[in-house]
């Protein structure tokens, strides 16, 4: 067990650490990144068969979702990352003469706390430390007790490639997360849910230390199935991702809505599409993901007891392996509390609404907490952009769901219930530098317009020149 001297004792060590200037040149980031990179590889054995304890992944959903990612993203970080840090050169502007050239460095936080979840323990605790250390700084992780497996395998990882005062991982529960939190950090990165993410900003308050968070949203993903849409296409699509990792999954559907002309047919596509991924009984296949905890299992199965006269395929579970099959739940009404909050599960609630009236749809989903993602399946790409480009959410896809997250360069992360600040490639360098700008002064043929007097034919002449200087 760690106490609040213990954890003191760590954040001094590495802001000491980072006092030093090490962490500062990019040639020694581009090391340690190629040294985590070849860990990541080292070690994926030991991260698939942690991840099958924990989530009960297979070996393919495992590398594809949590291992593999990691390294195209230290791949990117490796190609970009001289590119990124080099320093801004501007123009002063003849306000500023003679002093003519300003810089902008990007300059790391210093010591940085990130905060990991459960449901990609590998993912996004590897790939959230290696946008930390592509910024320069040094970082304390605290990881997730419940994906306890993971949790140790990571702790030895992080001991065996960097000394603690560069990285090293806590592990403990939420009193554990408490003590970090009462220490001051330079920048936190948190994952997890809205209630927790107020918690960790209200902390960070004290400090007024910046804080990235990635939120699951607070009412849930929605994707909208219009009457136009391939509803093949779009039922096997669904139907693999809300497989993957049992739903458990920040920008997974929450819930459907699929206009009612078509709705029928829709949920037909989507059982045969379960059934051909999964089997007609996936919490006994050995492929299916288990749910994190008892106490998840058990918050899923009473759901969807509540629910039961409506369930129109899965609704069944075997407790002592923490597997509930995916379940489709129909019809919903959009003001249902099922569909007001995040699931995180493989329940799936589907709303039906008149195509017709599918503007009035997104006003409501509009009015509601901002979410993590949005996916629109239709041939009406007009309607689809304009949704787009106006409803406010992380991400999402058209005719197509979660693919948006492997897109090199752009960024990832929501907005209110759903996030603040953003990472991935550029964006997590980003994310953990702070742009410092710099002008360089001249001593020579400085003139004496900023000083006094102000009044006078002085005063005239250099609100002339002013005005001058302005356009």
């Amino acid at each position: 067990m760690y106490t609040e001297q213990d954890i003191q004792t760590i954040v001094s060590a590495q802001r000491k650490f980072f006092r030093t200037g090490v962490t500062l040149p990019v040639s020694w980031r581009i090391e340690q990144l190629k040294k985590l990179k070849a860990a990541v590889i080292a070690h994926a054995d030991e991260f698939t068969a942690a991840l099958a304890e924990d989530l009960g992944r297979s070996e393919v959903e495992a590398y594809l979702c949590d291992v593999g990612p990691i390294i195209v993203e230290i791949n990117e970080m490796l190609s970009g990352l001289r590119r990124w840090a080099r320093p801004e050169r501007h123009f002063s502007g003849w306000m500023c003469f003679p002093s003519l050239i300003t810089k902008v460095y990007k300059m790391p936080y210093g010591v940085s706390l990130v905060i990991s979840p459960f449901n990609f323990p590998i993912l996004l605790t590897i790939g959230v430390v290696a946008a930390a250390m592509c910024g320069g700084n040094t970082v304390v992780i605290k990881s997730s007790s419940k994906s306890a497996a993971c949790t140790a395998v990571l702790k030895k990882f992080f001991a065996e490639v960097f000394p603690p005062e560069y990285v090293t991982l806590i592990d403990g529960g939420h009193d554990v997360a408490d003590m970090c939190l009462a220490q001051r950090f330079d920048k936190i990165f948190y994952t997890g849910s809205p209630a927790v993410g107020k918690h960790v900003l209200s902390e960070a308050a004290k400090n007024l230390t910046p804080v990235a968070l990635e939120l699951g949203g607070e009412t849930g993903n929605w994707c909208v199935v219009r009457a136009d849409a391939d509803l093949k296409d779009a039922a096997r699509k669904i139907a693999f991702f809300k497989l993957t990792n049992a739903g458990q999954i920040c920008i997974n559907i929450n819930q459907i809505a699929v206009a009612e002309e078509v709705a029928e047919v829709f949920i037909e596509e989507l059982k045969k599409a379960f059934v051909k991924q999964i089997g007609e009984h996936a919490e006994t296949n050995p492929e299916y993901p288990k749910l994190i905890t008892d106490a998840a299992y058990d918050k899923c199965a009473k759901l969807a007891d509540e629910y039961r006269e409506r369930i129109v395929f899965g609704g069944a579970g075997v407790k002592a392996t923490r597997k509930y099959a995916p379940t489709i739940i129909y019809p919903v009404d959009i003001n249902e509390h099922i569909v007001q909050h995040e699931l995180f599960c493989p329940l799936l609630p589907v709303v039906p609404y008149k195509d017709a009236e599918v503007d009035n749809l997104m006003d409501v989903i509009a009015d509601r907490e901002h979410p993590l993602a949005m996916y629109l399946f239709t041939k009406n790409i007009r309607w689809a952009n304009r949704v787009m480009q106006t409803q406010q959410f992380g991400g999402g896809c058209i005719n197509e769901v979660c693919v948006h997250m492997m897109v090199k360069g752009v960024p990832f992360n929501g907005t209110g219930h759903s996030g603040m600040g953003a990472y991935h490639g550029e964006w997590g360098f980003r994310e953990f530098t702070h742009p410092q700008t710099v002008l360089k002064g001249s001593t020579r043929f400085n003139l004496p317009l900023r000083e006094h007097p102000y009044g006078g034919e002085a005063g005239k002449k250099k609100m002339a020149l002013l005005r001058l200087f302005e356009k």
